[in-house]
């Protein structure tokens, strides 16, 4: 049984850990392993889509963001994704669901003079999981032909994130996941990304290059599936939509997109505690990592788990 102590050495065994580092290394070294295990490249902005697959084009666009003390970067963010994809559709909504900031999150969203914007400040504070779910949810009430999930750390540039839509339009994708390169992790996170990914590949059947990247696009019969099936309080949402996807070879294409520094002053982040690289991992991040192998095995994992009850339809309507 996995265990998870101060020093993470014994989250995964001796020869596992190893193998999580190689990993690790390679999944970080550029875009040649997503080529060899057979993943497209998708156009950047101006290629011609026909080019590539059967064009689709979305009317109504919704950004879903959770965000939590993000008053010092939000606002550019913002005003970078309203940039790059306000033409490509007749409607954008961006909806902004706030974890109950201490700083002024909600305040500088409400006051942003840019249209189809709104912030929706939730009823308590609950973490980054059940967040995006309440915002995916609120993106699907808004009847849109496409839900765009990004983080408001704003840590992806406007223009890779108008590459994920692209990827939709020109593959006729169920799924697109934007799959971050050039991330300055602490070793403690990708010896943990790694590990989860080797954790999860027999059930996929198949390597998922960013299991729990959050940014990613869907067409709303999809992700309406998925979030029936999770609930309201996933910790590890995305590490389950993942799963599920893989097992039911929804059409899922990746996009490789550049992983950018934290925006604005504030630098603490939503779950880790402290900025910077300390040499073991911080005592939420241990806890947290407990819990969501925990609730991996609960939601995805075990024989009779919810998410694997999640249909061929939820394909097929797409």
């Amino acid at each position: 049984m996995l265990k998870v102590t101060t020093s993470m050495r014994v989250l995964m065994p001796p020869t596992v850990r190893k193998r999580a580092l190689r990993a690790a290394a390679r999944f970080t070294r550029g875009g040649s392993d997503m080529a060899r295990l057979g993943y497209r490249r998708c156009p950047r902005p101006g290629t011609s889509p026909e080019s590539t697959g059967s064009h689709v084009s979305f009317t109504h666009i919704a950004i879903v963001m959770p965000a939590y003390n993000e008053a010092d970067g939000i606002a550019g963010f913002l005003k970078e994704i309203h940039e790059h994809l306000a033409s490509r559709c007749d409607r954008l909504d961006i909806i902004v669901a706030d974890d109950r900031s201490t700083d002024a999150t909600a305040s500088v969203v409400a006051h942003l003079e840019l249209p189809g914007v709104e912030v929706q400040t939730q009823p308590a504070n609950r973490g980054h999981g059940p967040t995006a779910l309440a915002a995916y949810r609120a993106g699907l009430a808004t009847s849109a032909d496409l839900i765009v999930h990004v983080d408001g750390d704003g840590q992806f540039a406007g223009e890779d994130i108008a590459r994920v839509v692209g990827a939709v339009e020109s593959e006729g994708a169920d799924v697109v996941h934007g799959v971050r390169r050039g991330r300055d992790d602490p070793w403690y996170r990708r010896v943990l990304s790694a590990g989860l990914r080797l954790i999860v590949r027999p059930f996929a059947g198949r390597a998922v290059p960013d299991i729990n990247t959050p940014l990613r696009a869907y067409r709303p019969e999809v992700i309406a599936t998925l979030l029936d099936a999770v609930g309201a309080d996933a910790l590890v949402p995305h590490v389950h939509f993942s799963l599920a996807e893989a097992r039911r070879r929804m059409s899922v294409r990746y996009v490789a997109v550049r992983s950018l520094p934290r925006r604005g002053a504030e630098t603490t982040g939503t779950m880790w505690g402290t900025s910077g690289q300390p040499m073991l991992p911080p005592p939420r991040l241990r806890a947290f990592a407990r819990d969501a192998l925990i609730e991996l095995w609960r939601l995805s994992l075990r024989p009779a788990a919810p998410m694997r009850g999640v249909r061929e339809q939820a394909r097929q309507e797409a």
